[in-house]
């Protein structure tokens, strides 16, 4: 019988009479249609470099920026100048240095804004490797959890022809008209009869694959889009403050903006932290979705056991109208939702209003985009 490719866009099932084990072309069949991993390791990859090669930009405003500096050196020894003639200050050497010190910052401003980041990317890496860690065994469960499903539409498969050639051999002129050659006609009908009826099984147990395969393709791509908003979001807000950051540090130097360099600092690390929390969440998601697996798994296992109860048990799965129990489906939906999270845990841990109010911007704007594309998809 020729196999059955049924794909919606990223989503899809090889469906076809395969072993038990999860062969090599069904696996690169199941990577090309999903994607390589739950969060697509590609797409992943590219954002780190995208980082890397984004960072190389901090230069753009390093010459105005110095001269601000330098422009506000000059007020600002002004501004102390008077107020030792007038007497209203005694002579300090220590908040003299302060411009200098700030002066060297934008001189050095690529090492300095590493060295920053340094603690962040610690963090970063220590909770990337155990994420990565946990990806292994999750992948390997997905692949598991496609081929069961796939057995056990080619079961419903052959179940449907079986019982549509016993309801053609309880018809009068089958029964009666052949008796004599009843048990060779009967062979040389199933064969004949078997896979036109399986073809059409086929395509009606299609549609319920196909249904499920929406339902998951849509639950895993809002969780690839939630992560790679966190992570996009991180790029540029950190880019743009190691771009613009000069400013803060210039600007600092004046008594009226003396806070602004600290709150630039905490700003940029809270930012930073978007990357290692995202893969903390991302870890504990992933628990659940082990958790969601193994237990769709062994469900499906029992589905394809062959006994009196599974055969049962088979007919009223078949009669949900998708292929799937829905479990892995909430916890990627799961995933996503606490993946929008990272920047008020960031908060907790480097307090900052500005980066907080502007993911806020970012989470309304999403929001009515979202109300929208629905309000579309529903009309």
């Amino acid at each position: 019988m020729n196999s059955l490719l049924i794909s919606t866009g990223t989503a899809g099932f090889f469906v076809q009479s395969t072993p038990p084990s999860v062969n090599d072309s069904f696996k690169e069949t199941f990577n090309f249609l999903q994607g390589n991993g739950v969060y697509d390791e590609g797409t992943m990859h590219f954002l780190k470099q995208m980082k890397s090669a984004i960072w190389t930009n901090y230069d753009a405003f390093i010459a105005d920026a110095q001269v601000l500096c330098a422009i506000f050196m000059l007020i600002f020894f002004a501004i102390k100048a008077y107020e030792m003639i007038s007497g209203d200050k005694r002579l300090e050497i220590m908040p003299l240095l302060r411009p200098f010190g700030l002066s060297m910052v934008i001189l050095w401003w690529p090492v300095f804004t590493k060295v920053v980041a340094f603690p962040t990317e610690i963090i970063e890496n220590n909770s990337s490797a155990l994420f990565d860690t946990s990806q292994g065994e999750i992948n390997a469960l997905r692949m598991q959890r496609a081929k069961l499903m796939v057995d056990v539409a080619d079961e419903l498969f052959k179940i449907q022809a079986e019982t549509e050639v016993a309801k053609q051999e309880a018809d009068s002129w089958y029964e009666h008209a052949w008796e004599s050659v009843q048990s060779s006609v009967k062979e040389g009908f199933s064969k004949l009869w078997n896979p036109v009826v399986e073809m059409r099984n086929r395509l009606q147990i299609g549609l319920q694959l196909l249904a499920s395969s929406l339902l998951e393709t849509l639950a895993i791509w809002i969780l690839r889009i939630s992560v790679y908003v966190i992570f996009i979001v991180q790029i540029i807000f950190s880019t743009i403050l190691i771009i613009l950051g000069p400013f803060s540090v210039a600007m600092s130097i004046l008594p009226a903006f003396r806070d602004s360099f600290s709150t630039w600092i905490a700003r940029f690390i809270s930012v930073n932290l978007y990357s290692g929390i995202g893969y903390l969440v991302m870890y504990v998601a992933s628990l659940f979705q082990h958790f969601a697996l193994e237990a769709e798994i062994s469900r499906y296992q029992e589905l394809l056991e062959g006994s009196g109860e599974s055969m049962e048990k088979l007919t009223w799965f078949a009669s949900n109208g998708v292929l799937s129990f829905g479990i892995v489906i909430i916890t990627f939906i799961i995933g996503a939702l606490t993946m929008f999270t990272v920047p008020s845990i960031s908060t907790w841990i480097v307090s900052t209003s500005g980066v907080n109010s502007a993911t806020s911007a970012m989470s309304s704007g999403a929001s009515k985009m979202q109300s929208v594309a629905t309000s579309v998809v529903g009309g």
